[in-house]
C-alpha cells in the first residue's frame, strides 16, 4: 500500500481503477476524477520483478515490467489519488500461464487475455472494491456499459473505436457485476484518449501499446512454453500432407504450431501449405493447402451468457479477436452450441473463443472445439 485511503466520498461513489501503467487506464481515472467520483487506483503485480526471468520491452507485452508499476504509481500521484499494489503472481500463474501452457500442449492455441479478465481484474479485483468499500470498478477497457435491448438491465456493448474493441475478452463476466463496471475510454477513440494523456500532462501519454501476449517476450512462444515445462512434456511428431497423409517431415514438439500457421513449418512444397489440424493422441500435425482452411461449422462448448438466446437465432459472431465477426446460425445441442455460418470462415481455431454479439451488444461466448 502507498497511500491512506481518503475518508470523504464524492457523491458520485468510490471507484477503483484498475492501472495497468498503460495510457488507457490512466485516462480512464482521470476522466473519473475530473466526473467528480471518489477513485482509487490498483495496480495488479503479476510477476516476481526479482527473477530478470522476462525480455519483455516497451510495447511488447506489459506484465513483466516493474516499470508499468511506477508509471501507475506516477499517474495516480499526479492525480492525487490513494494506490495500491496487489500481489496477483499465484492467481496469474495458475489461471493464465499454466493454462495458456497445458492449453498449446493440448493442441489448441489459447486465448490468456479471456482468463486473465475472468479471474483476476473482473473477479479477484471486485473482491478488492468491496473490501475497499468502493461502489465501481472501472479498467481502460474499450467497451461500453449501456442498456440491454432484450430486458430491462444493463448490457455490454462494443466501443466506438471499432478497431480498439474489446469486448470479444469479456464474454465470461457474470451479468450480475455489470451495474458495477465503469468503461471511461469505451465511447473514445485511440487517438483522443493520448490527447486527453497529454492535457493532463500524464507520463504515459505517449507510451506504446503493448502488442501480443502480454508474458511473452523476444524469445516468442516455443521457448517460453519449454521455459515453463519439463522435456519429457515436449514430444516429437511428424507433419503430414492432407489429405493423403504423406510425410513431409518431422518437428520437435505441437508447441510449434497453431492453427492457420504458414511460415516456420520447416518443409517445402510446390504450393504454399498452412497447419490444418494439430493431433496431440500422436503429435502429428497435419498441413495442407489454403483453401483446406475453410468452413461453415464450429462446435462451442463451457459457455457463458449474458442475455438469452433463441435456438436457430442468427447472430454475429467472431472467433478471433481480429475478426471482424460473421453472421452464424446457433442450434443448441445440450449444453453446448453447434454454429452454421453463412459464409465459410478462415481457420476455425481449436481453442479460441466464439463470441456472439446482437446489435453490437455482447451476448455470450465459449470455447471452440
Amino acid at each position: 500500500m502507498d497511500k491512506v485511503m481518503t475518508t470523504n466520498t464524492e457523491k458520485k461513489g468510490r471507484v477503483l481503477v484498475a492501472m495497468s501503467g498503460g495510457v488507457d487506464s490512466a485516462v480512464a481515472a482521470a476522466l473519473l476524477v475530473d466526473q467528480g467520483y471518489d477513485v482509487v487506483g490498483i495496480t495488479m503485480q503479476v510477476w516476481d520483478y526479482t527473477k530478470n526471468e522476462c525480455d519483455i520491452t516497451e510495447g511488447n507485452g506489459t506484465c513483466c515490467s516493474s516499470t508499468d508499476v511506477d508509471d501507475a504509481r506516477a499517474v495516480a500521484d499526479k492525480l492525487n489519488i490513494p494506490f495500491y499494489v496487489m500481489n496477483c503472481e499465484a492467481k496469474f500463474q495458475t489461471h493464465v500461464i499454466d493454462d495458456f501452457v497445458n492449453t498449446y500442449l493440448q493442441g489448441k492455441t489459447p486465448i490468456p487475455c479471456v482468463n486473465c479478465n475472468t479471474f483476476l481484474k473482473f473477479d479477484h479485483l471486485i473482491q478488492k472494491m468491496k473490501e475497499l468499500e468502493c461502489d465501481y470498478l472501472a479498467t481502460g477497457h474499450y467497451a461500453q456499459v449501456v442498456p440491454s435491448l432484450k430486458n430491462e438491465g444493463l448490457a455490454i456493448q462494443t466501443s466506438e473505436d471499432d478497431w480498439k474493441d474489446q469486448t470479444y475478452f469479456l464474454f465470461t463476466l457474470n451479468p450480475q457485476v455489470i451495474p458495477q463496471l465503469l468503461f471511461p475510454v469505451g465511447h473514445l477513440n485511440k487517438d483522443s484518449v493520448r490527447q486527453i494523456a497529454e492535457d493532463r500532462d500524464l507520463i504515459v501519454a505517449r507510451k506504446k501499446d503493448s502488442t501480443g501476449i502480454c508474458f511473452i517476450g523476444k524469445s516468442g512462444y516455443s521457448q517460453f512454453i519449454e521455459s515453463q515445462v519439463g522435456k519429457s512434456q515436449l514430444q516429437p511428431g511428424v507433419l503430414k500432407l492432407y489429405p493423403e497423409g504423406k510425410v513431409l517431415g518431422d518437428h520437435s514438439g505441437i508447441h510449434n504450431f497453431t492453427y492457420g500457421q504458414r511460415k516456420g513449418l520447416g518443409v517445402s512444397y510446390t504450393e504454399p501449405l498452412y497447419v490444418l489440424k494439430i493431433d496431440p493422441s500422436n503429435n502429428d500435425v497435419w498441413l495442407g493447402e489454403e483453401s483446406y482452411l475453410y468452413g461453415d461449422r464450429a462446435r462451442v462448448k463451457n459457455l457463458s451468457w449474458l442475455g438469452s438466446v433463441e435456438d436457430g437465432e442468427v447472430l454475429k459472431v467472431k472467433i478471433r479477436f481480429a475478426h471482424r465477426g460473421a453472421e452464424a446460425k446457433l442450434r443448441k445441442i445440450n449444453d453446448d452450441i453447434e454454429l452454421e455460418f453463412l459464409e465459410p470462415q478462415r481457420a476455425i481455431t481449436p481453442g479460441q473463443a466464439a463470441v456472439f454479439y446482437r446489435d453490437n451488444q455482447l451476448v455470450g461466448g465459449g470455447w471452440i472445439e
